[in-house]
């Protein structure tokens, strides 16, 4: 115990003397608008910043994103964090400029310090502090800074894990967790339902057939179908919410002939695609309707067309698994309490590695949830050097 807490010393001291190497890094990510598709200025000012701290291997990958190791242990852990952001909506809306990076000695402000730049930056200065420290750890230290989350989550995680030999052993999700230990959050998937009609002139709308009128029932059943959905006692209640409508009309002056909605579906344990798609489908007023899971297809920016399903599960880790109790006992030996250990009501790339592969999985990120997609979007200096202290102490608790 006594040379645990000797080197948690030693962590914990060699992270504060580079907290402004963190604050500095982080804004410089924060000046390079990243939106999906586009990170390649980010992903290559990530691969310099590996190579500047010393990493052993880096590299970037077909889709583009970056990869960082350290070390050569047999228990390989991937610390990941996706370098995407969504846009910034109104600009006279925020209180700081978005693209900043502005400090005020407490908090870093602006796009992605919250989601996800902030643990990227943590990270990659994480692996400094492995460096600094030379202690074998038993573990490869590899950190991930993924393409693409905001638009398709996991779909960049998931082609690097099918692809990578040896696949890591665990995976920690550095997405926004207010310095708690999360092991999950509900699945989600992007669903349109269209209704058809005949359009006629609107001056003698009994000629046609609305396409509009054949959605409304529909909506209403959706409406009151959110509060039957399945409940979990951890993840909570599925839910379900028309986000978008949209109609095919000839010109305001005719009757639509096509009606669309577009579908944010939460899915809670139990529930999956196929139940998702049978309780719109048996609906008032469905019958008739076209149900599908909406598509994704796009262009890296390395020119790599990529294309998935919008269906994205659920995935829960036990809260007795190893990587859960060892990141708990690691907090706590750290910080001097437990952790709380929680879920996310967003979702991540655990979609991919515990979702899909079933690689396990936990989160541990600086800042808020509350922050993320909005003019608020933060993250304290406390967080950054939390957390670049618990992703450099947490390969110990796990090598072998």
């Amino acid at each position: 115990m006594i040379a645990v807490q000797e080197r948690l010393k030693k962590i914990k001291k060699i992270a504060e003397t580079h907290k402004e190497d963190v604050v500095s890094f982080l804004r410089d990510l924060i000046r390079l608008p990243s939106p999906s598709c586009q990170e390649e200025k980010t992903a290559k000012r990530i691969h310099d910043e590996m190579k500047k701290v010393s990493f052993d291997r880096t590299t970037l990958d077909e889709l583009g994103s970056v990869i960082g190791e350290i070390g050569k242990g047999k228990t390989r852990v991937l610390f990941d964090s996706h370098i995407d952001t969504v846009g910034i909506g109104d600009r006279n809306a925020w209180p700081h400029d978005p693209y900043e990076g502005a400090y005020d000695g407490e908090i870093v402000y602006g796009r992605g310090a919250s989601d996800n730049k902030a643990a990227i930056a943590c990270m990659v200065y994480a692996g400094k502090v492995l460096k600094d420290l030379e202690e074998e750890t038993g573990c490869t230290f590899q950190v991930i800074g993924t393409v693409m989350e905001e638009d398709c989550d996991g779909l960049a995680m998931e082609h690097y894990l099918k692809k990578a030999e040896p696949k890591p052993d665990y995976v920690v999700l550095g997405e926004c967790t207010n310095l708690s230990i999360y092991r999950g959050h509900r699945g989600r998937m992007e669903i349109k339902v269209t209704t058809k009609g005949v359009s006629c002139h609107a001056s003698a709308p009994k000629r046609g057939d609305n396409a509009i009128y054949k959605m409304v029932p529909i909506i209403s059943g959706i409406e009151a179908l959110n509060g039957q959905l399945a409940y979990d006692s951890f993840l909570g209640r599925g839910t379900v919410a028309v986000t978008k409508i949209e109609c095919q009309t000839p010109s305001l002056n005719a009757v639509p002939d096509e009606c669309v909605i577009y579908l944010d579906r939460r899915l809670t344990t139990g529930e999956d695609r196929e139940t998702a798609i049978q309780e719109i489908k048996e609906l008032p007023g469905a019958n008739g309707s076209e149900v599908e899971i909406l598509p994704y297809s796009e262009r890296t920016y390395k020119g790599t067309q990529v294309e998935s399903e919008k269906y994205f599960p659920t995935w829960v880790l036990p809260e007795d698994h190893i990587l859960v109790q060892r990141a708990v006992q690691c907090a706590k030996d750290l910080f001097g309490e437990d952790p709380v250990v929680d879920k996310w009501v967003f979702s991540t790339n655990g979609i991919a590695s515990m979702g899909r592969l079933s690689i396990p999985t936990i989160g541990y990120g600086p800042s808020e949830e509350r922050f993320a997609h909005t003019v608020s979007d933060q993250v304290s200096v406390e967080h950054l050097v939390r957390s670049v202290m618990f992703y450099a102490a947490l390969p110990f608790y796990l090598g072998k």
